[in-house]
Parts: C-alpha cells; structure tokens; sequence
C-alpha cells in the first residue's frame, strides 16, 4: 500500500528536494569541479520531475518532429519550446500512471512484456540472442537500457489506462444505453458501402517527383483509353513485397475489398467515392510515391444491424478520451502534486485544479487502492480485450 505521508508534505518540502538537487552540485564547483545543476521541476508524491528529464523530453520531441514534417531542427525545436509547460503537464500526468502501474501489481507483466518485445526485434533482426542485439544497438548509438525503460513506461501506462478506464468504461454500460444510443445511431451500424480496388504504385524513392507524376498521368490517359489494368499493373507498377518482389506481377494490381470509409487517405477516398465501377483515379500523391486506383466493384450499403459489441465500441470511443481525462483528474486530486514557482502559473491551469498539493489526505483513513489488486492483475493478464 503506497503510503500516504507525502500527501502532507508542504512546500517547504518541494523546497528542501530542490536543495538535494541544487546543493551538492554547487559545493562541488566552489571546490574547482564544474558545475553540474538540475532543478526540481515538480513533485508527484515521492518522485520529482527534474529540469533534465523536460530538456531530454522536449529534445526527442524535436527530433520526433523534425522527421514528421521534414523541417529543420532548429524549427522543430522552437515549435517543442511553445509547448513546454504541455510537456510538463505531461510528464506529471505520466508519472501518476506509472505510480499506479505498480501500486496494483502490472510490474511483472510489464516486465516480460518488455522482454517479449525485446526478443521480437531480435528475431527480426535475425539475432540469436538478447546480447546481440543490445550490442547491434550499442554500435548504433543506442541505448539499450533507454529502449527498455521507454518500453516500460509505454506499455505500463497503456496497461494501466486499459483495466482503469477502458475496460470499465466498456463493461460499464448499461443494457439501456446501450439499445438507446443504437436507436438514435442506426446509421453508423449499416454495413457501410464497400469497393473493390485494384491499384498501381510508382515509387519516388531516388527520382525527380515531376517526372513520376508526369508518369503516372500518362499510365492514366492509357488506362482510360481502353488499355487493360491488370496487364498493364503488371508491366509498371513497383510495389514490392518483403522479399522485394513487386507484387502486381502476382495479383494483377488487386488490393482487396474495402469500406470506403476506412480509406484513410482524404484526397483518395473523395476520388473513390466519385467513380463509378470501371473507373480510374487520377495520380494521388502518398509519401513514397504516386498511386492510381481502379473501382472494380462496388457493393451499397446495408440496412443497420444491431450487434451489442460494436455498440457498446461505438460508445465507448466516443467518450474514451474525456474518461481518460477525468481518471487523471481524479488521480491528481488523491495525489500530492506540487509544481515548481518557476513553472507553476504556466502549468496549473493545464493540470487543472485537481491537481492541489495543498489539500492533505487523511492519514487515518485506509487506502482502498490495492484491495483489488489480484483481479486488477487478473485482468491484465489475460490479455487485451475490448474495447
């Protein structure tokens, strides 16, 4: 049972963890060391958030950010700068998850989840043991053990947020919420409209972009001048499987059957939906390449069908994210969280005003937080159910 002293500490407290930082580091440069600070950034129970984990944060936030948008580092940066007190706000947040990870028993299945994931890269990798491949990390600038603690926490806070919120939220409806929300949502329960498609994918990977467009609008006009798609998907089109196999000499261009709905790509499902079966798409630029889409078929869609699973999911998506919200709310509220004077007036009103270091819990009264941890852990183990 996590103890509840640190809920009465005070800010004098926070100021006396600040000093542990601050104070050996200064009495080392005053003796010709130099000098190495780190500031407490805030306080979550008996941890600290420290000014050096923000800078590694926001350091891979760049980075991270960098490569999504291709822009340089050092606009990355100052776009990671804007958001630093969110990135602390965070941090806390984080922290509390990982608190209660461990307050109801999920280290263990956190811990050979990690390994299972570990020994997945290494067979990818085609390695035969863990040493080698933290070695082939190693030789590439990686840390093994920082992989491992990401890991950790990633999967921890997942775990935590699943049988906390999730599966509760899930399981929680009640049987007339359920037919209610079905009554007034019957459109989203038919079965959505659905194409067969068939493609041809010129990859720009080491070539001039207007010269693989210029490409693709010629295959086309071709294409909508009567020449047939498969053969010609097989003569041109470049996508590769594992084995760099191009795929098309093989299927003819066929990609399957898909709700046009679940075409993730905005421009190319507005291109789907106009064309009548038979039809061809022009070039749709994607991130490696350019694609052209045949519709081979089309089915409509279907009356509504009640199925209770896929209701309660409809539900449960739609007030995931505020359930989640008010969990960490509520974790704030019974937590001690103290921000830092520095950081407090930019932090606060994210963190909201749950999050009061000053409200101390009452000692005498028992925690209920581990009385159900064996059906907590229960839970967890046996796998990942909806939602």
């Amino acid at each position: 049972m996590r103890s509840k002293i640190h809920a009465r500490l005070s800010a004098f407290a926070f100021s006396a963890l600040a000093c542990l930082f601050a104070a050996a580091p200064a009495r080392a440069q005053e003796e010709g060391v130099p000098k190495v600070v780190d500031e407490v950034i805030a306080q979550v129970n008996n941890e600290v958030i420290t000014l050096s984990m923000l800078r590694q944060e926001m350091k891979d936030a760049a980075q991270g950010l960098a490569e999504q948008k291709k822009i340089p580092l050092a606009q990355a940066q100052e776009e990671v700068a804007k958001r630093q007190a969110e990135i602390i706000a965070t941090l806390i947040n984080e922290q509390l998850l990982l608190q209660k990870g461990k307050e109801l028993g999920f280290a263990d299945n956190v811990e050979k989840e990690v390994n299972e994931r570990m020994v997945a890269v290494m067979k990818q990798e085609n390695l035969r043991t863990l040493e080698q491949l933290e070695q082939a990390m190693r030789e590439s600038g990686v840390d093994p053990a920082a992989v491992r603690q990401s890991l950790r926490a990633e999967i921890m806070k997942q775990a935590v947020l699943q049988q906390e919120v999730n599966y509760k939220l899930y399981w929680g409806l009640t049987d007339s919420e359920i037919k209610n929300y079905y009554a007034a949502h019957k459109d989203k329960f038919r079965k959505p409209e659905s194409v067969a498609l068939s493609e041809i994918f010129l990859s720009t990977a080491g070539k001039d972009d207007a010269e693989v467009r210029a490409r693709a609008q010629q295959i086309v006009a071709q294409l909508r001048g009567g020449a047939d798609f498969a053969t010609t998907a097989k003569a041109v089109s470049e996508r590769e499987d594992q084995n760099r196999e191009r795929v098309a000499q093989k299927t003819g261009g066929k990609l399957g059957t898909f709700a046009i709905d679940d075409i993730s790509n905005p421009e190319l499902q507005a291109a789907v939906k106009a064309l009548k079966v038979g039809g061809v798409t022009d070039p749709v630029k994607l991130p490696d390449g350019y694609i052209v889409i045949r519709v081979d078929e089309r089915t409509p869609a279907g009356e509504p069908v009640y199925d209770e699973n896929k209701v309660r999911e409809a539900i449960a998506t739609e007030r995931l994210e505020q359930e989640r919200k008010n969990y960490l709310a509520k974790l704030r509220e019974e937590s001690f969280v103290e921000v830092s004077p520095t950081y407090r007036d930019q932090v606060m009103p994210i963190l909201g005003a749950t999050a009061n270091a000053a409200k101390p819990a009452d000692a005498t009264k028992p925690s209920t937080a581990k009385k159900n941890d064996k059906n907590a852990e229960k839970a967890y183990t046996n796998g990942n159910k909806k939602p």
